[in-house]
């Protein structure tokens, strides 16, 4: 029993030194933390310091260079300077055509670079049928101007130019683009009326160069074979579709009433349908132009 006992108090007693020792271990470590987290943080305020000392020399430096530049070109003689002003603006105007061209390359509008400035090709498209194509030769200079060009002599190019050549080049661009696109578009009507449905014609049309006022007599049967005599007229040459469109009927001075409505549907279809999608649809109802079905 008494081995026993000191053999329990020895464990008792060896228990509570190990614990003792892990106090003091414990200890230790936190007197070694205090001083390791104190070294570190002179060691970063070292570092911070350096880095601004860094910082501020640079900025020094930025600064010296800055006035320098300014020395340099307040010395410089001021035809030289506008020299280099304009060339930069040459520059700057050469990179937004060549951005304005890569964002319309796939509205018909293209182009490429000369030694003078740029070229640019304007084709024209209606109903996906690709047209004619034109070219303007633009010299990027201060002001910029038209070297060559192939723009019909009928759209109104100088009229364009004044309003935005010097002021907004992609609009001066785009407001080309839809009169050239619109007299494109009301030339292949009136060639197509003239080629497919000429068996409708009484006459020969007749149409001006720039395609925007159209007069043509075409045959219609009711109640027997007479003629209606149309004029088509577009104000606004941006567009495809006639601003005014008259039909006569010019052997009687009054037409009964139904056929003052026939001629009424068809003014109302000139107005809202290109003039060859109109004979078509004249076409498919027969020989006969009865359209009160269209």
């Amino acid at each position: 029993m008494e081995w026993a006992n000191d053999g329990k108090s020895k464990g008792g007693v060896l228990a509570h030194l190990e614990r003792l020792e892990i106090q003091v271990n414990r200890s230790h470590k936190n007197l070694e933390d205090p001083q390791r987290a104190q070294a570190v943080e002179h060691a970063l305020r070292t570092k911070i310091h350096k880095l601004r000392c860094l910082r501020d020399e640079l900025r020094s430096k930025v600064k010296r260079r800055q006035a320098r530049v300014r020395a340099s070109i307040a010395n410089e003689e001021p035809d030289q300077t506008q020299e280099i002003s304009e060339q930069e603006v040459a520059e700057r105007r050469q990179e937004n055509v060549k951005a304005i061209l890569q964002a319309y390359r796939f509205t018909g509008l293209s182009g490429k670079l000369t030694s003078r400035g740029v070229c640019v090709c304007i084709s024209t498209a209606f109903e996906g049928n690709l047209l004619d194509s034109y070219f303007i030769d633009l010299v990027l200079q201060k002001p910029l101007w038209i070297h060559h060009h192939s723009i019909p002599i009928f759209i109104p190019l100088e009229e364009i130019s004044a309003k935005y050549l010097q002021t907004n080049i992609q609009r001066f661009l785009f407001c080309l683009c839809e009169y050239l696109n619109a007299y494109a578009g009301r030339k292949y009507q009136a060639d197509r009326l003239q080629s497919d449905f000429a068996a409708y014609l009484a006459r020969p049309l007749q149409r001006n160069p720039l395609c925007n006022l159209l007069s043509f007599t075409y045959k219609v049967e009711l109640r027997g074979q007479f003629l209606f005599c149309a004029r088509l007229l577009y104000k606004d040459l941006t567009t495809t579709l006639p601003t005014d469109v008259t039909i006569t009927y010019p052997e009687m001075d009054a037409l009964p009433p139904s056929w003052e409505e026939q001629r009424a549907s068809h003014e109302n279809l000139f107005f809202t349908k290109p003039l060859h999608q109109v004979f078509t649809s004249f076409a498919r109802k027969g020989e006969k132009l009865d359209v009160t079905q269209v």
